[in-house]
C-alpha cells in the first residue's frame, strides 16, 4: 500500500562498528536467542556492569557505556544469565579480547579472524560471518545459516541458496543484507 516499501528498495550499506569489542560482545549475547532476548540481556549486562556518564556530559541522551572486555571478564559470571556454556563463551570471548589473545582490528586478513574465533569456545561460525561483515567489512560473507537470510530467500523464491549464492561472489554480504531485507518488510511513514 501507499507509504509502506522493503528494505530491499532501500540502499544497501554494510553494518560497520566504531566498537568492535561491545559488537562481538553482544553478538554472542545474542547468539541463539531471539533479537529481543538479545537487546535485554546486552542491556542488563551494561546496566549491571556499565560506566555512568556524568550528568555534565549526558544531557538528553544516553548515560551508560557497556562494559569493557576487561569488565565483563572480571565480572560478567556475576551477572550473565542463561546456560552456564553460554555465559563461559562469554567470558571467554571477553578475556581474550582483553588479554589481546584475540584482536578485533580492521586491518586483519578476514578468514583468520574467522579462525581465531571459532577457536574459542562457543563461538559459532555465524558470529564469526557476522563480525567478518561488522569488524572488517567483508564484502564476501553470505551468513547462509541464519534463519532471516534463509527466509527471504524462499520469500524471493530462491530454492538451492549456496549454489545460487556462487554468482553472488564477491559480494555476498550485501546479498545477505538484502536477503534480511526480503525477510522483513519495514513500513515507511507517509
Amino acid at each position: 500500500g501507499a507509504g509502506s516499501t522493503t528494505r530491499q528498495d532501500c540502499q544497501i550499506r554494510l553494518p560497520g562498528t566504531v566498537d568492535p569489542a561491545e559488537t562481538a560482545l553482544r553478538a554472542v549475547v545474542g547468539q541463539q536467542v531471539s533479537v529481543a532476548a538479545a537487546r535485554t540481556a546486552a542491556a542488563r549486562l551494561a546496566d549491571a556492569l556499565g560506566e555512568r556518564l556524568p550528568p555534565a556530559l549526558v544531557g538528553d541522551g544516553p548515560d551508560l557505556l557497556f562494559p569493557t572486555a576487561a569488565t565483563v571478564a572480571e565480572r560478567g559470571g556475576e551477572v550473565l544469565t542463561g546456560p552456564a556454556r553460554r555465559t563461559a563463551s562469554i567470558v571467554g570471548l571477553a578475556a581474550a579480547l582483553s588479554d589481546g589473545t584475540l584482536v578485533l582490528d580492521a586491518g586483519r586478513d578476514a578468514a583468520a579472524l574467522r579462525a581465531d574465533l571459532v577457536a574459542l569456545p562457543g563461538i559459532g561460525p555465524w558470529s564469526a560471518g557476522y563480525l567478518a561483515i561488522r569488524v572488517l567489512g567483508d564484502p564476501d560473507e553470505l551468513l547462509s545459516d541464519d534463519l532471516a537470510v534463509r527466509r527471504g530467500a524462499r520469500a524471493l523464491g530462491i530454492d538451492d541458496l549456496p549454489r545460487h549464492a556462487t554468482r553472488w561472489a564477491p559480494w555476498r554480504s550485501y546479498a545477505a543484507l538484502h536477503l534480511w531485507g526480503a525477510a522483513t518488510p519495514i513500513r515507511r511513514s507517509a
